[in-house]
This record gives structure tokens, sequence and C-alpha cells, in this order.
């Protein structure tokens, strides 16, 4: 592990990156929160299947 060249290759691309603006970032952030919900709601019919069958489940 080359300490040194590490450290210069973090610097660089600390300096190549940039705030998002804030289209991009409600952008992002829609999305994540989408993804949440998806998978959330993936779980939550997953765990209402499971409820309603009988023998199965806790």
């Amino acid at each position: 592990m080359d300490v040194p060249y590490d450290l210069n290759s973090y610097i660089r691309v600390l300096k190549l990156a940039s705030t998002p603006s804030t289209d991009e970032f409600l952008q992002v952030s829609k999305i994540a929160g989408a993804g949440i919900l998806l998978i959330g709601f993936l779980g939550f019919l997953m765990f209402a299947i499971m409820s309603l069958l009988p023998g199965v489940g806790a």
C-alpha cells in the first residue's frame, strides 16, 4: 500500500467533486425516496400475503 500515492488519488477526486445543484439534489432525493417506499411496500405486501396464508409464517 503506497500511502502518498493513495492520498494524492483521494485529493484529486475531492478536487474534481462539486456540490450538486438544487435541482440535482431534489432529483436524487426523489429517486432515493421512491426506492425506499417501493422496498417498504414490497416488504409489507409479502408480510400481508404470508399472514393471510394458513400454516405459513408466524
